[in-house]
């Protein structure tokens, strides 16, 4: 039984290690339980692990996983990382997005952001100014509704 309502939130501080993603995909869990929003979890990991991989694989410095619950059975996964640079096939505009082709069949990448939207009820990019003390970047998210 969960002991916090909506609206939650928990952020996770990364540094660029290659052990990260896999902590975060553990820590995502446990929030996950602990809010009774285990259903989510099967959806919510692989949207989580997509993005964070792609910070880790793309980028140089640390990144963050953050998860807001706003409704009960509603979660945001997002991933903030320093690079502004949105990736092929996330950006705002739907039309672009969809015409990015996806990976050939032997490729070993290319597929991460295609399954985000795919499995994301909706979706979207952030980028984050530099600002006074604030490491500006961008912000990936996805939200994921009752199971996905």
């Amino acid at each position: 039984m969960s002991t916090v309502s909506p609206p939650w939130t928990y952020t996770l501080q990364l540094p660029h290690d290659p052990r990260a993603p896999g902590i975060a995909r553990a820590t995502l869990r446990t929030v996950l339980s602990a809010h009774d929003l285990s259903a989510l979890t099967p959806t919510a990991e692989l949207v989580a692990g997509e993005l964070l991989t792609n910070a880790h694989l793309h980028t140089t410095g640390p990144y963050a996983l953050r998860l807001l619950g706003s409704e009960a059975g509603r979660l945001r996964i997002a991933v903030w990382d320093t690079d502004p640079r949105v990736p092929p096939g996330f950006t705002k505009d739907r039309e672009e997005a969809a015409s990015v082709a996806v990976a050939p069949d032997d490729a070993e990448t290319g597929r991460g952001l295609h399954l985000v939207r795919a499995c994301a009820d909706s979706w979207g990019v952030s980028v984050l100014r530099q600002l006074g003390g604030s490491k500006g970047g961008k912000l990936l998210w996805a939200d994921c509704r009752g199971g996905g």
